[in-house]
């Protein structure tokens, strides 16, 4: 059994209109279907543009947002019906660190007690002296001095908050820990400090990551799966090396395409997809397959009309696209997205569709 899954996972948010009397008009969608499956030991990746709901779901994990439809199991219990002292002793096994080390920190309080304040809250190391000595392991663990604990945020880099942002994380000594955006916000240098520090610790203490991120280089690094999200939901899942050498959803070989290669003679060559328009509201989404309106691989009428299902093409891979298998196989071509008239670009597709499922 994985340590967690998510099954059917929904979050909306609803649109109001009035001052005094607040009707309901609509939703957000910001996570609208979502399945996903950790197993113990494992790094798993949520990699999308922004937008697509990744921060939305790591919270929607830990109850921080309500989930409107779904489960989410951690090790057998479903999260989404506990309350109060249950709901509280299970977060312990659940940690998250922040995307803002800047704002994530009390800027009031010294990082001697950020670090105390989860053990006080959970009832672990209750004796003083237990504490401060828990507090200076802690800081050891993260790379920073044992006097550090009297100091404040403001007196620390963005590199070191984020590292005392791991350390609050481990206090309680999770068995899941939610890494959302935990190195956007540093230098180049910084982030690669702090993502081997996130898989020493995992090795050490056999954690358990879910890592949110907008950055492929980082995921592909850290990561043992990674699964793709495009508004509000996944649209491919499979082992890291895997998805980067074989990516089968037009918008994971879209995504992919945009990393810059460091040779300049293979960039040049190397085929670029680039997306047609903006993101589409999640207040609106379109209808079938919610890639469709930017995918240059979309055909007529399916694409338009039928949801696709994540299903299972090959060996712990997944992807939701009626087409993948004949895009790998190159019988379906990438080709422009006008986006001027749906209706003469689906007339046009229509004649040029290849036959076949």
């Amino acid at each position: 059994m994985s340590l967690l899954e998510v099954r059917g996972l929904k979050v909306h948010f609803p649109i109001t209109q009035g001052l005094v009397f607040e009707r309901k008009v609509g939703a957000v969608h910001a996570v609208d279907g979502v399945d996903l499956e950790i197993e113990q030991g494992e790094t798993l990746g949520l990699v999308g543009e922004s937008g697509c709901g990744k921060s939305t779901v790591s919270k929607a994990i830990l109850r921080l947002v309500e989930p409107t439809e779904g489960t989410v199991s951690f090790d057998g219990t479903d999260v989404t019906t506990l309350k109060g002292e249950e709901l509280r002793r299970l977060r312990r096994r659940m940690q998250m660190i922040f995307q803002d080390p800047f704002s994530s920190l009390d800027p009031r309080q010294s990082v001697g007690s950020i670090l105390a304040e989860p053990m006080r809250t959970h009832r672990i190391q209750e004796d003083g002296r237990s504490l401060d000595a828990r507090v200076a392991e802690l800081l050891e663990v993260v790379g920073l001095p044992a006097e550090a604990r009297a100091r404040y945020p403001h007196e620390f880099s963005g590199g070191q908050r984020q590292r005392i942002g791991i350390a609050r994380a481990l206090a309680v000594r999770p068995d899941l820990i939610i890494a959302d955006e935990p190195v956007s916000a540093l230098d180049v240098s910084i982030q690669a400090q702090v993502i081997n520090l996130l898989e020493e610790l995992q090795e050490e203490f056999g954690l358990t990551y879910l890592v949110v991120a907008h950055d492929l280089a980082v995921v592909r690094h850290i990561s043992d799966r990674i699964a793709v999200m495009y508004l509000g939901r996944i649209v491919e899942v499979a082992p890291a090396d895997e998805l980067y050498e074989v990516p089968l959803h037009p918008y994971t070989i879209a995504l992919l395409s945009a990393i810059p290669i460091p040779d300049p003679e293979v960039e040049l060559r190397r085929e670029r997809i680039l997306l047609v328009g903006d993101l589409p509201s999640p207040a609106d989404p379109p209808p079938g397959c919610r890639f469709h309106t930017r995918c240059p691989y979309r055909q007529p009428t399916r694409c338009h009309d039928e949801v696709p299902d994540l299903r299972p093409l090959d060996d712990g891979h997944t992807v939701a696209c009626h087409w993948a298998e004949q895009i790998r196989e190159g019988r379906i071509k990438p080709h422009e997205v006008p986006v001027e008239d749906t209706d003469v670009v689906a007339a046009e597709l229509a004649r040029e569709a290849p036959a076949g499922p």
